[in-house]
């Protein structure tokens, strides 16, 4: 099917009230939530459950990045190993491709794991006595095919990732960013629909971890992936993801765009952690303008910028104009101003 005529919207993932309780009295506490509708610390007092995932409800596009951030306990990496049924829900359930994971016996299960998602951990866990190319291999081998056929996708998936010179090299001869880049391959010469991220570059020095994002964000779009990633960084999360879960104790506290989380944070929380977040780059002119009305000067005479111009670019937009505002124009008409006081606020809430 060509690209261009493909269904952005179409669902791929859907969590619907998804629950995930550890320990020996999971099922008793799972009844309590149901009928009682107790908290995760009622739940830890009362029956010595564990909360991991509480009622989680995201649903993740065709050719859609989808963030999943928190600290450490927050519950994120619990939730993406319930997308693929590493891990069993307590309750609720899990939709690939509209499909119930929980559903689908052994064969169906491995054959979806195989065909239709790919996971790459923090720990990349290559094959130490194969070789790069062996290792990008590996799970097309697993499925049993044939050994030159695995052999020419497995370098396809490596040239996409930037190692088609390393394919007979071994991974103590690689650096992190570079086995990180192997684990990829592995999972995209499944040609998997979706890839599943765990804090794959967590552990990598600063500079090697922007590259890769920056990589990896161009590679899925390029190829129409769509990918659940987790990190405990707010501005991975931004640099890479279209749209942000964030997650405390075992609950999605909200999900949006870097711009309304970081503009519009839903509680004290989040606010928090966007606190230290610039601006510049996310919030946008549709954001902060004013109505056309508002405006007292001769709107035809001023610069003209798109709905989805950061404040960076407004920015040097005002510094090169004699005038005092900017024309927010969409499908050739104005529908909103943006004057220095509206940057400045835009810049400061």
């Amino acid at each position: 099917m060509n690209i261009a005529h493909k269904d952005v919207s179409e669902i791929l993932v859907d969590c619907r009230s998804v629950w995930k309780i550890f320990g020996t009295r999971a099922a008793a506490a799972i009844e309590a939530v149901e009928t009682r509708g107790l908290s995760k610390k009622d739940i830890l007092k009362e029956f010595n459950c564990v909360v991991g995932v509480s009622d989680a409800n995201l649903q993740v596009r065709r050719g859609e990045i989808f963030c999943i951030m928190g600290l450490s306990g927050s519950g994120k990496s619990t939730l993406i190993r319930l997308l693929n049924r590493l891990i069993e829900p307590s309750l609720g359930t899990v939709m690939v491709k509209g499909k119930d994971v929980a559903s689908l016996d052994a064969a169906a299960l491995r054959d979806m794991r195989a065909r239709n998602i790919g996971m790459v951990f923090q720990s990349v866990a290559l094959l130490p006595y194969r070789t790069v190319l062996e290792n990008a291999a590996f799970g097309l081998e697993v499925r049993g095919v044939a050994k030159d056929e695995r052999n020419r996708i497995a370098r396809a998936a490596l040239d996409k990732v930037g190692l088609s010179d390393w394919t007979e090299r071994y991974p103590s001869e690689l650096s992190g960013g570079m086995q990180q880049r192997v684990g990829l391959a592995r999972a995209l010469a499944a040609d998997p629909e979706i890839i599943l991220m765990d804090e794959p570059f967590s552990a990598l020095d600063p500079l090697i971890r922007r590259q890769l994002q920056d990589e990896f964000r161009q590679l899925t779009k390029s190829l129409d992936k769509s990918a659940v990633f987790i990190t405990h960084d707010l501005e991975e999360a931004i640099r890479i993801g279209d749209r942000i879960a964030i997650m405390k104790d075992g609950v999605i506290v909200q999900i949006g765009n870097a711009e309304e989380i970081v503009t519009r944070p839903a509680d004290d929380y989040v606010a928090d952690f966007v606190a230290g977040i610039s601006r510049i780059h996310l919030v946008k002119a549709h954001s902060i303008m004013q109505p056309v009305a508002a405006y007292r000067g001769d709107i035809n005479a001023l610069p003209r910028a798109a709905p989805e111009a950061d404040i960076s670019a407004l920015i040097e937009l005002t510094m090169q104009s004699e005038h005092d505002a900017i024309a927010v124009v969409d499908n050739g008409a104005v529908i909103g101003v943006v004057t220095t006081r509206d940057l400045l606020r835009g810049v400061a809430t």
